[in-house]
């Protein structure tokens, strides 16, 4: 008998040592839980309100970029454990635990989290439960959500308080989701009962079976795992970019700043990068829905500073425009622009609160001439972001530029070789925007470089490289 199974029959209510798993909501969360589960062994039906959407996954097709996801789509499709449907009432008497992976995007009017779609998922389904079974949020909500929401689904299912609710945050990176799923270096299970916790044990008992820590916690904490982590990631980030902005007054080199400060081991190099600053659907949606929440609770003075956060974050895109003006000769107005990048970050196509597009609009309303090209997220970029010319290549992007700007760092723009691209160009001027290229190399080969706190000319210094070496760096 495995570990599982001696578990689960000693609980006071037998826990399913199997469950079959239903996951409602099919976007980037859901579509590749329901997929990494199947391809664990679990029978999996995945929900979503989108019929559009839910015939494309059917069909073995991934409605967004993700890296290996469509291939592991159709293996689990074609493994029989992996379905699509639109039908809750099928779900709740299907499935006996139940992942909910609806988006909480920020609100029209404030900078709280949108809960609409959430409370309208755990209704629905909650309606068709009529035997004991386990809901679990996944979605980065407000503390007390998931108490809320408890009183809300007993209030409504056939079963009242035999349907229990748990909380199983996602810290998923996208361009790595398929492995962030299958090898989390944590799982997170916030819970009010020891059948609870079994259940989600035998939910995720292959990936526990790798030795996967698992933090057990009450619901309240299990809510602020998520958020308290991305605003710690926001802030690292942040802080390395508040001291290129000191960089910049005082003349030194952020860069070489970044890589003293990440020797530190109690600081660490990961996150410490300098460059243009964050973006997409979680980080800046999450931090100020977090602030919000906290000032609601009277917690606000708290996290205060996670305002400063955001406000460094939005500054370097302004700092980046003001860059890519000063290589122009002080206007922007007609200057052809290569805007290489739209998605928030590389092996994604994710437009949201991108800023790679924030500063091509910026650029755009000062009278540039911008043509975007990024290789995942043109289409995206051009549905929402009009008034932009987009390229389908990097070369036709470059070609005739006054300025080339690096904003999102795809493999293939710092794989370009200087000369060839100074080959497409009107001037050998670019904006780094994410600290991605070999600074010496294009300097070397006539190009005017400039990136963010780091000094117009390069000077030579002496780096200490090691303890048995020192070596001649131009910075």
């Amino acid at each position: 008998m495995s570990d599982i199974e001696q578990s689960t029959t000693s609980s006071t209510t037998t826990a399913v040592a199997k469950p079959r798993l239903t996951v409602i909501g099919t976007g980037y969360l859901g579509a590749t839980h329901a997929v990494c589960m199947a391809l664990l062994g679990f029978e999996v039906l995945g929900v979503d309100v989108d019929s559009r959407k839910i015939e494309m996954l059917a069909a073995g097709e991934v409605p967004f970029y993700e890296p290996g996801l469509d291939a592991k789509l159709r293996e689990a499709l074609d493994s029989g454990r992996l379905r699509f449907g639109t039908d809750f009432a099928e779900a709740g008497v299907w499935g006996d635990v139940h992942f909910v992976c609806v988006g909480t995007p920020q609100s029209k009017d404030s900078h709280a989290a949108d809960m609409v779609y959430v409370d309208a998922a755990f209704e629905k389904l909650a309606r068709s439960i009529s035997r004991k079974a386990l809901i679990v949020g996944k979605s980065t909500v407000p503390i007390g959500t998931a108490a809320r929401l408890t009183t809300l689904v007993r209030s409504v299912s056939p079963v009242g308080e035999e349907l229990e609710l748990a909380w199983n945050p996602e810290f998923l990176r996208e361009g790595y989701a398929v492995k962030d799923t299958l090898h989390p270096d944590r799982l997170v299970f916030g819970v009010t009962s020891e059948w609870a916790e079994l259940q989600l044990r035998a939910s995720f008992h292959p990936i526990i079976e790798e030795g996967t820590p698992v933090v057990i916690a009450d619901l309240a904490t299990a809510e602020l795992v998520k958020v308290a982590a991305n605003s710690f990631l926001a802030t690292k980030i942040s802080y390395i970019n508040a001291m290129a902005e000191v960089c910049e007054v005082v003349g030194a080199d952020v860069a070489v700043l970044s890589t003293a400060l990440g020797y530190d081991t109690r600081i660490g190099s990961r996150f410490l990068k300098p460059g243009l600053g964050f973006g997409g659907g979680c980080l800046p949606k999450d931090i100020r829905a977090f602030i919000h929440r906290a000032e609601e609770l009277g917690a606000g003075p708290a996290v205060a500073f996670l305002r400063e956060v955001d406000e460094i974050n939005l500054r370097r895109r302004a700092r980046t425009v003001d860059l890519i003006r000063e290589l122009a000769g002080g206007s922007l107005e007609g200057v052809r622009v290569a805007a290489f990048g739209a998605a928030f970050k590389p092996n994604s196509d994710d437009i949201r609160d991108a800023p790679a597009l924030d500063v091509a609009r910026q650029l755009r309303t000062e009278g540039a001439i911008v043509t975007v090209y990024d290789p995942k997220a043109n289409e995206n970029a051009r549905r929402t972001y009009g008034g932009l010319w987009y390229a389908d290549s990097l070369a036709e992007a470059a070609q005739g530029a006054d300025v080339v700007a690096l904003l999102t760092e795809w493999q293939e723009f710092r794989d370009v070789d200087p000369d060839a691209l100074g080959q497409l160009v009107n001037h050998r001027r670019i904006v780094d925007g994410r600290h991605a290229l070999d600074a010496d190399d294009y300097r070397s080969k006539g190009w005017e470089y400039r990136a963010l706190g780091r000094p117009a000319q390069p000077r030579t210094v002496r780096l200490q490289v090691d303890e048995r070496d020192d070596a001649l760096v131009s910075v």
